[in-house]
């Protein structure tokens, strides 16, 4: 995002904040105060782990408060090494946790104080996923182009390629179904091409008529949500930390089945905005999709529209962003204290 950063006059410093080097990050930490001091800033706001060492040096070092977002629900093995590590997010000035789920999960194992947790859920860009953002013809045309046939039933999963994601589970659903729906995998193996391979051994084994097809990669995903029937959040062993392609989904009108925990809890709401499927049973996730692949027109057309309202009023980056800069006023005006 640096070009778009700098097209909209934003000034980008590159630092090598990834390492988890003591030493990269006391010299990051003091790059970050000479930045900061020199750029007249009054506020940081990190959203990774091994940055907000750096970020809490320089914050100490230049007298500039920070804030931190917690985007996951991070692992805490071995203890005595982990949960020490990822408090580092608490030490700010407060806490942006990116969903419910995340702000419990703080709480219950990190012991941070409630007052100074505040969730702030991810967005949609409603701007971009919106129900007229494609045509009938481009998705249809989309559809075409992958292989799937006039009237197939296609079920849409973005989301890397990886066990927790829930593609196994998808895939034993559709061999489940009984109305029958084919696959649409978008997203790449990232390294792991022993699993990409046991999910294409898996799919090669479908029922006649059913198939799974992989997209590795789009920047089109509107094309991909116009093109499906249903997209599935199926993340079976670990929950989402909120999950963004459902709002991006449904801010498109589209009928979403997920698993039920995690996120996914908050954007859908069972049998009103989507449909939610216990983690990790394929048979109840191919129940799901088939009650949302059978709904009547007027039914769908009520679910799609709930959805549509629902992205927009409470899981928009617009909605993000507006609380996000409530946070930065308030503490601006309490002198770099957010009580």
């Amino acid at each position: 995002l640096v070009a778009a950063l700098e097209e909209a006059g934003v000034e980008h410093f590159t630092l090598p904040l990834a390492s988890k080097n003591p030493f990269a990050v006391r010299r990051n930490g003091g790059a970050l105060a000479r930045l900061v001091r020199d750029g007249g800033f009054t506020l940081m706001h990190v959203r990774s782990r091994a940055p907000a060492w750096s970020v809490r040096r320089a914050s100490r070092l230049a007298g500039v408060p920070f804030i931190a977002t917690w985007h996951g629900l991070y692992g805490t093995s071995p203890a005595l090494l982990k949960i020490p590590y990822n408090r580092i997010m608490l030490s700010g000035e407060m806490t942006i946790a990116v969903s419910e789920c995340v702000r419990r999960h703080i709480l219950e194992v990190y012991g941070g104080d409630p007052a100074e947790v505040v969730t702030v859920h991810r967005g949609a860009d409603t701007a971009k996923f919106r129900p007229d953002a494609v045509s009938a013809a481009a998705a249809q045309e989309f559809r075409r182009s992958l292989g799937f046939a006039d009237g197939e039933a296609v079920v849409a999963l973005p989301a890397r390629l990886t066990a927790w994601k829930g593609q196994e589970t998808l895939l034993a659903a559709a061999a489940l179904s009984r109305r029958g729906f084919s696959v649409l995998f978008v997203g790449s193996a990232q390294g792991r091409d022993a699993y990409a391979r046991r999910l294409r051994r898996i799919a090669a084994g479908l029922p006649r008529g059913r198939k799974a097809v992989f997209l590795e990669h789009t920047d089109d995903m509107p094309l991909v949500y116009a093109a499906a029937d249903v997209v599935a959040s199926a993340s079976s062993g670990q929950p989402e930390a909120f999950g963004r392609t459902i709002p991006e989904a449904q801010a498109m009108g589209r009928i979403v089945v997920a698993t039920a925990h995690g996120g996914a809890c908050e954007t859908v709401e069972h049998g009103k905005t989507g449909f939610l499927s216990p983690p990790g049973d394929a048979a109840a996730f191919a129940a799901a999709v088939d009650a949302a692949l059978a709904l009547p027109p007027e039914e769908k057309r009520r679910i799609a529209q709930a959805a549509v309202d629902s992205a927009r009023l409470s899981f928009s980056t617009e909605a993000m962003c507006r609380k996000t800069l409530e946070i930065y006023r308030r503490i601006a005006e309490g002198g770099g204290r957010w009580r």
